[in-house]
């Protein structure tokens, strides 16, 4: 099968698989505050990651490319990401490394969205160089280098090793002169995988957790003779940001994996993420209805956060990650496990000094 062959069946498979929405974030409650002292017009989404500032916490995230068919896939998501001011990255461009006329299917993003931030993607495979011609392919602000250890066991075509990928990583980051950003794709994040990454230089690390798109199920549809264990594996999205964390100081993580609304997305920021990428969903909205859908259901989530900012007294993406939650369920037990206090989550506060502030 060729590689092109495969981004469509990658692409196929997502729509009709969908999300299980098992991504954990049902298990962490918001305390309520009585006495929130804001308003929704006071509400900013600005946010860093790295060195790079949004306008919004919210990314399309990292989808398709590498065939004819998806060139309009790029196009409409570019579009989108250009009428809403969010940030978006492409799927792996090692396609188009090989066979360069492929590249129109992720520059077209570029074209759709000639000024907003736009993240290139390859694997943990590539080479220096190679990252060099991504980032220049489509005038990139940032590169992704997605890991997908399981993905690649079970495509019947995958790789076997994955020897020397975080000192490839520490050659990428020196070498390029964006930020670059490690992302899991479906698997998610453990506090050590985000120290060690952290530690050799990327800006931030997407936790990438399990809930949304399954890509082991997705490459289990291809095979002759399935592997079903592995389409249960994963840490949540709820686990993975907790794990990060540990690790990972203001403005270097990344929440995705499942997320649909404003809820879940609040509730990834307060666990920690500084923005939230989604995927499927929106692949599914473009497909099904268009660009302007699309569009809409940004700009949906977006109020849906500043809501759920008020109502817990946020005027910051940065006070929200102070907000406090109650985590319980499966996910408390594992964050017990693994030596994770979420004492602190439930103990802390937004800003009580404000009110003494402002009198």
């Amino acid at each position: 099968m060729t590689r092109m062959s495969r981004k469509m069946d990658h692409v196929r498979h997502a729509l009709a698989s969908g999300q299980s929405g098992r991504n954990g974030l049902s298990e962490v409650r918001f305390v309520h505050n009585p006495l929130p002292d804001t308003s929704v017009s006071h509400i900013s989404l600005t946010t860093r990651i790295g060195e790079l500032t949004m306008r919004s916490p919210i990314l399309i995230n990292a989808m398709t490319g590498g065939a004819a068919e998806t060139e309009e896939i790029n196009y409409g998501l570019g579009e989108a990401a250009r009428l809403t001011g969010v940030a978006m990255a492409v799927g792996s461009q090692m396609a188009a490394l090989r066979d360069p006329a492929l590249e129109a299917s992720y520059a077209a993003a570029r074209r759709a969205n000639p000024d907003g931030l736009l993240f290139a993607n390859l694997g943990s495979e590539a080479t220096p160089e190679q990252a060099k011609r991504a980032v220049e392919m489509i005038r990139a602000d940032a590169l992704q280098i997605h890991l997908n250890v399981v993905q690649e066991l079970v495509m019947p075509e995958g790789d076997r090793s994955f020897e020397g990928a975080l000192r490839r990583i520490e050659r990428i980051v020196r070498n390029v002169d964006v930020p670059v950003i490690a992302k899991e794709v479906g698997f998610g994040m453990t506090m050590s995988a985000a120290s060690r990454l952290l530690s050799v230089g990327v800006s931030a690390v997407d936790c990438g957790g399990s809930g949304g798109t399954n890509f082991a199920r997705i490459e289990n549809a291809r095979r002759d003779r399935p592997i079903p264990w592995f389409d249960d594996w994963g840490n949540t999205t709820a686990v993975s940001l907790l794990e990060a964390k540990e690790a990972a100081p203001a403005g270097r993580l990344i929440g995705s994996g499942g997320i649909r609304n404003g809820m879940e997305a609040a509730k990834s920021i307060a666990l920690g993420a500084d923005a939230v990428g989604l995927a499927g969903a929106l692949l599914r909205k473009l497909r099904e209805e268009g660009v302007e859908a699309v569009a809409a259901s940004i700009r949906d989530l977006q109020e849906e956060l500043r809501l759920v900012m008020t109502a817990v007294g946020a005027r910051t993406i940065p006070e929200l990650q102070s907000a406090p939650v109650v985590i319980v369920g499966d996910t408390a037990e594992w964050c017990a496990a693994r030596g994770v206090d979420i004492r602190k989550y439930a103990r802390r506060a937004v800003r009580p000094e404000r009110e003494t502030d402002s009198e």
